[in-house]
C-alpha cells in the first residue's frame, strides 16, 4: 500500500522555498549532491537558485560508498561513482543535499568523506524529506522540504524521473532496495 505525500507543482514550490532558505545565509556557497538520489534533488535546487540569483553557484557530487559503516552488511553490490568536485573543499561554505534523511548514516559518511578532502568553513544539510523520530545519529537538517512521521517498516520513495521530481510516496511493506 502506498500513499502520495506530494506531486508535481507542490514539490516545485517546496524546492523554491528550500532554495530561498539556503540563500538566507548569504553567498557564496557551493552545493554538493550526495549520490545517488541526492544529486537529482541538488540539481533541482541549483536550478531554483539560478532563477533567484545571478551569482554562479558551484555544483558538485559526492559518492559516500566507501565511507559507509554498513558497506559490509549489504547484500547489494554497491558500485561507487567518482566524486565530481570542481572546487577545493578547504574553506568552502557547503550545502550538502540528499533526498531523504532517515538514520543519519549517509550524512555521517558524507561528512567523513569531506573531512578527508579538506576542512570546509561550514557544512549545512538540505533534504527534500526528513523522517522524524528514526535517527540513529545526532544529526539534523538545516533546510527540509517535508517532515514525515513514518514507521520503520515504511519506505519513502522519491520518484526522480522524469525530471523535474514528480512524486514522493510512503510505502508500507517489505524492504524496497535503494529507498530510505
Amino acid at each position: 500500500m502506498r500513499r502520495v505525500v506530494a506531486e508535481g507543482e507542490r514539490i516545485q514550490l517546496t524546492l523554491r522555498r528550500l532554495a530561498q532558505q539556503m540563500l538566507e545565509g548569504g553567498l557564496p556557497f557551493v552545493i554538493i549532491g550526495i549520490e545517488p538520489r541526492g544529486v537529482a534533488v541538488a540539481e533541482a535546487l541549483w536550478a531554483q537558485l539560478h532563477t533567484l540569483t545571478n551569482d554562479p553557484i558551484p555544483f558538485g557530487t559526492l559518492d559516500v560508498t566507501f565511507w559507509r559503516d554498513d558497506l559490509h552488511r549489504s547484500e547489494k553490490l554497491r558500485i561507487p561513482r567518482p566524486a565530481h568536485l570542481p572546487f577545493p573543499i578547504e574553506g568552502q561554505r557547503i550545502w550538502l543535499v540528499d533526498d531523504v534523511l532517515y538514520t543519519g548514516r549517509t550524512v555521517r559518511a558524507a561528512l567523513d568523506a569531506l573531512r578527508e578532502l579538506g576542512r570546509p568553513a561550514m557544512v549545512r544539510l538540505a533534504v527534500l524529506v526528513e523522517r522524524r523520530g528514526l535517527r540513529e545519529l545526532p544529526l539534523a537538517s538545516d533546510c527540509v522540504g517535508f517532515l514525515l512521521d513514518t514507521h520503520p517498516d515504511e519506505k519513502v520513495i522519491v520518484q526522480l524521473q522524469p525530471v523535474p521530481l514528480i512524486s514522493i510516496e510512503v510505502a508500507h511493506g517489505p524492504s524496497f532496495a535503494g529507498y530510505s
